[in-house]
């Protein structure tokens, strides 16, 4: 399968490419763009504002954008590098060898983390957004904060994390939950789009940028309430199922490709608000593993200010919607930066993702005798 091109100014959401009508779609547009520029230009830049403008309808608009403001998001200081080239097949293994070079220094650099299936996926859509240079800086922030969970020597947290899946879900709709816990589907089938910030599943790149602009302005734990609301807007096919296990997991790990993203990351937001992470651990009895994962540390997170934080963003813009009268109520342990290793990570990344590239037919093919333990 060939590659499609990675220009990334023409990667928006698909609510902002039709619509209402050309005149009013580029007044928003125009509007965006303007209130973006501001934020970055402010002394100092308005990461709030930037916040708020990543999450609201149409994220980020463009990859041009994405490579100034994300930098932003993240608290990482980097001067902006060239602009992303476009990929023609001939240059698939280039783009391969610079996805595990950033994979290899990123793991150098620090001991303590541990590769994971799925974490290319992730790597692989900052190298198409932002280049190699900066993308090296930005995956190295977000692999000690928002995926640090899920880059332990073991998948305890990452399970745990999956656990806040069902009581979302409970809060929401019980009679959802009840069927899927008669089914004893589980949520394993959430664990790819979870591991992935749902880049190895969604084929269309510009819905993949687009949750990556919605989760890097929030909580590391947005992603699990993304995925609720995903199953929730299943509901009724979900019910229709079957209630056994092998019918419900079929049915949710074929995820649609035409969700109402805007729509759901809207509702995910809400459901951060109305249910947020301290509540669902009390809920699910698992508060004393919450304050294990890194995820429970964000409050930690090194942001310019405390009215930056993206609960503080979401908070606001939640009570913004209400009424007034409603608002009272072994893993590359020590990855060895030889030809070996580098041969052996490309192994494993041959088809570098199904949504980031479209360059398979199917999910990875992984290749175990490359002595590399990924699911401890």
């Amino acid at each position: 399968m060939a590659l499609r091109s990675a220009q990334g100014d023409g990667h928006t959401s698909s609510r902002w490419d039709g619509g209402a009508g050309k005149t009013d779609f580029d007044a928003k547009r125009k509007k965006k763009v303007a209130e973006i520029h501001q934020a970055l230009n402010s002394d100092p830049t308005d990461v709030a504002a930037l916040r708020r403008l990543a999450i609201s309808e149409g994220g980020l608009l463009t990859d041009e954008i994405r490579r100034k403001v994300w930098p932003k998001l993240l608290n990482v200081n980097s001067s902006e590098p060239p602009p992303v080239p476009g990929m023609p097949e001939e240059q698939r293994e280039g783009l391969q060898e610079e996805l595990i070079d950033i994979i290899l220094l990123v793991l150098e650099r620090n001991p303590q983390l541990h590769y994971y299936q799925g974490y290319h996926d992730i790597v692989v859509t900052f190298l198409l957004v932002v280049g190699k240079r900066l993308a090296t800086s930005l995956v190295e922030k977000l692999s000690t904060h928002h995926v640090r969970d899920f880059m332990d020597p073991t998948m305890d947290n990452t399970k745990h994390i999956l656990n806040y899946l069902m009581p979302i879900i409970d809060q929401v709709n019980p009679e959802l939950h009840d069927f899927m816990q008669s089914a004893e589907v589980g949520t394993i089938f959430a664990l790819s789009w979870l591991i992935t910030w749902f880049g190895h599943v969604l084929s269309d790149f510009r819905h993949v940028v687009r949750l990556y602009d919605f989760f890097l302005a929030c909580h590391p734990l947005m992603p699990i309430y993304f995925a609720a609301v995903i199953v929730l807007y299943r509901e009724q096919e979900v019910l229709d199922c079957d209630c056994d296990m092998a019918s419900v997991h079929h049915l949710l790990s074929q995820i649609p490709q035409d969700l109402p993203y805007e729509t759901l990351i809207s509702r995910a937001g809400d459901l951060f608000v109305q249910f947020p992470p301290s509540e669902l651990a009390r809920k699910a009895a698992a508060h004393q593993q919450a304050e294990k994962t890194a995820a429970s540390t964000f409050k930690d997170f090194e942001l310019v200010s405390a009215q930056q934080r993206p609960d503080m963003v979401l908070r606001q813009r939640f009570r913004g919607l209400l009424r007034p009268e409603d608002r009272t109520k072994d893993v590359l342990t020590k990855p060895r930066t030889n030809r070996f290793v580098k041969l052996a990570v490309m192994g494993l990344t041959v088809a570098l993702g199904a949504a980031a590239l479209a360059v398979v037919k199917s999910a990875l093919e992984w290749a175990p005798k490359f002595q590399l333990q990924l699911f401890p």
